[in-house]
């Protein structure tokens, strides 16, 4: 299942200004079933909202295991590895959106989301899995002047 990228509105402004370093902090992914607001900042905006503790997740969501980030003078891309989420021993969910941010800065700072369009529950005594790789490796590409 393929889904878009969202950016929050503060987003390339913070990449920019240094307030993340994509090259070296730490890419997370969280899941809620609540719609991200775009004006959201940081991972306390809409951390009440993520999934519960437990079944095959846990608070604050998984490290993505590697990344590459690419600034040229035209472009940034941010790739990224899949991270796969296993229910278990009781259901996981629901969830409809997964959220990229930043790990490393104490505030936790959000990059964006992707919309899977409707709710998923996964079966915990099937241990089904989920795996967050959006849009395949690649995550997103801002470009500017």
């Amino acid at each position: 299942m393929t889904a878009a990228f969202n950016y929050f509105n503060h987003t390339v402004q913070d990449m920019g200004s240094g307030v993340m370093d994509l090259a070296t902090d730490t890419l997370m992914f969280m899941l809620t079933n609540t719609l991200p607001v775009a004006t959201n900042h940081v991972y306390s905006d809409i951390s009440g909202t993520e999934l519960a503790n437990g079944n095959g997740y846990t608070t604050g969501g998984g490290v993505v295991p590697s990344t590459s980030y690419t600034l040229s003078s035209s472009t940034s891309t941010l790739a990224a590895s899949a991270f796969t989420w296993t229910s278990g021993p009781g259901n996981m969910g629901p969830f409809r959106y997964v959220v990229a941010y930043d790990g490393t800065p104490a505030t936790k700072t959000l990059l964006g989301w992707w919309d899977y369009g409707s709710s998923l529950t996964l079966l915990g005594a099937s241990g089904q899995q989920f795996i967050a790789s959006p849009n395949g490796s690649l995550l997103f590409t801002v470009t500017h002047a």
